[in-house]
């Protein structure tokens, strides 16, 4: 699975793909709020966790761990979160919680980057550890419908492009540009959902 060829000019392997194909997949699901999403989450996380150990992405590779304990939690949190344990609904970040959550990410940083530069051979400490800090914060996000995740994933996103040419990791290059396409529609589906729920209120008290 891990043998390398070339797929449209693009060096890759038949694990990168089928984690490629899943990721598309759990964003897709994301972007409709299918709760669906959250069991390719939990695949996709696996298969690349074992891309990201090839590439020496240890950061990277135990964030899909996390991930997958993320993944499972979300699942509940959108099935039952919301009020009277039901449906979770969109919602926006409070000012309060948009300074916890920088600061959150830049301990997270600081922390993963000395664990990686100590403890690992990675060759890219710092960047692995500020976008896998932003990864878990995003992911979080995600899990309580926060709107603001699509923001934090374009970040991310638009960075993890220049690690994974960096490491030759291409097809994962490109599936992050394409993720900075569908954070995009991500974010104004979810903000018309959020204007959707608050019309229909008032169109039933009319």
């Amino acid at each position: 699975m891990n043998d390398s060829f070339l797929l449209l000019g693009l060096s890759t392997t038949p694990l990168e793909v089928i984690s490629f194909v899943l990721s598309v997949i759990t964003v897709a699901l994301n972007i409709r709020q299918s709760h669906w999403g959250w069991l390719f989450a939990i695949v996709s996380s696996a298969t690349y966790a074992v891309v990201f150990y090839g590439a020496k992405l240890y950061g990277d590779m135990g964030l899909q761990f996390v991930f997958i304990v993320v993944s499972i939690w979300g699942w509940n949190q959108w099935l039952h979160g919301g009020a009277a344990h039901g449906v979770l609904t969109v919602s926006r970040m409070q000012s309060r919680a948009w300074l916890m959550s920088l600061a959150g990410w830049a301990l997270g940083f600081l922390l993963l980057a000395w664990f990686l530069t100590t403890y690992t051979d990675t060759d890219v400490p710092r960047i692995d550890g500020f976008l896998t800090a932003g990864s878990l914060l995003a992911q979080f996000m995600m899990s309580r419908k926060k709107l603001e995740n699509w923001l934090i994933w374009i970040v991310v996103d638009v960075l993890y492009i220049g690690l994974y040419v960096y490491k030759g990791l291409m097809l994962t290059a490109g599936l992050y540009a394409l993720f900075i396409l569908m954070a995009v529609a991500g974010y104004l589906a979810w903000k018309r959902s959020m204007t959707s729920t608050v019309a229909l209120p008032e169109r039933q008290a009319a």
